[in-house]
């Protein structure tokens, strides 16, 4: 009479085995799934930094065409086109993001700049003018300047950009951005200043260096700077130097710093060689 009783207690406990059991495949489940989820977290973050744009663009295609309501696979996609020079390709991208749920103010930012690099300057107007002006970051005033520019609407300008300068440790950038919006308005003095600002910031910014060059010589100062420069950075810059006043009509000394820049090259200075060539035949004839 009692073999029921030890086949029902028998049954119980191969029960409660069985349960522990799947209780603790669901826990080793889980935890693979965040390890999994941590794992790509960082592998994303990899690609984003670190890898080739083109592998970066492949790899954030992939991913969110298999998870299509990620939208943080959707902004990786974004940002390596962007990586990739393929803002065209990116416009829609971020158009498509900022329908999304989860979208954010810096996603409208994202695709403000992605319409900036495609020229689309009154669809990066319109899609600022779509944020709060709570909404302040570095990135958002940099690109609020550069739409003013565009529009020569030099006081709004100098307003962003002043501002994005207070938003921000490196500066290096968007100080030679408004030093190069100055000098395009044609006031030289202001714009040498402000790309003096950009090289004290980062000595390594070239392309500060370069405009620098281009505001003195705009004011006929001929003599490059006192900034720290490579042996093929002075050559460079003399040849940069040489044009500028060949343009305004200096033309001898134009054709002295085209020869300084060739002497300077530690290399053959094809294009120096090539303009000065150019320059000697033409004021021969």
């Amino acid at each position: 009479m009692r073999h029921p009783i030890l086949l029902s207690l028998s049954l119980a406990g191969i029960t409660v085995l069985a349960a522990c059991d799947q209780s603790g495949e669901a826990q080793v489940n889980r935890a693979i799934q965040d390890v999994n989820v941590i794992d790509e977290t960082n592998l994303n973050d990899v690609m984003l930094a670190a890898a080739d744009p083109s592998e970066a663009v492949n790899y954030f295609q992939g991913a969110s065409s298999a998870n299509p309501d990620r939208i943080d696979l959707k902004r990786g996609l974004g940002l390596s086109l962007i990586r990739d020079r393929r803002a065209s390709e990116a416009v829609p991208v971020w158009t498509d993001i900022i329908t999304h749920p989860e979208a954010t103010h810096d996603d409208r930012v994202e695709l403000a700049d992605a319409q900036i690099r495609t020229g689309d300057w009154d669809g990066a107007g319109a899609t600022l003018n779509a944020i709060p002006p709570t909404h302040e970051t570095f990135k958002r005033y940099r690109l609020e300047a550069m739409v003013a520019d565009s529009k020569e609407q030099w006081s709004k300008a100098d307003s962003f950009y002043e501002t994005a300068v207070g938003l921000t440790t490196q500066p290096a950038s968007v100080l030679n951005n408004w030093g190069f919006s100055k000098l395009t308005r044609g006031d030289a003095p202001g714009a040498e200043r402000l790309f003096a600002d950009a090289i004290r910031n980062n000595p390594d910014l070239f392309t500060a260096k370069n405009n620098l060059v281009l505001a003195r010589g705009a004011q006929r100062q001929y003599d490059l700077p006192v900034v720290k420069m490579t042996q093929v950075e002075r050559a460079q810059l003399m040849y940069t130097m040489a044009l500028t006043a060949v343009k305004q009509g200096d033309v001898a000394t134009g054709r002295g710093l085209l020869r300084d820049a060739i002497e300077t090259h530690p290399q053959h200075f094809e294009a120096a060689a090539r303009s000065l060539e150019t320059l000697e035949d033409t004021v021969g004839n």
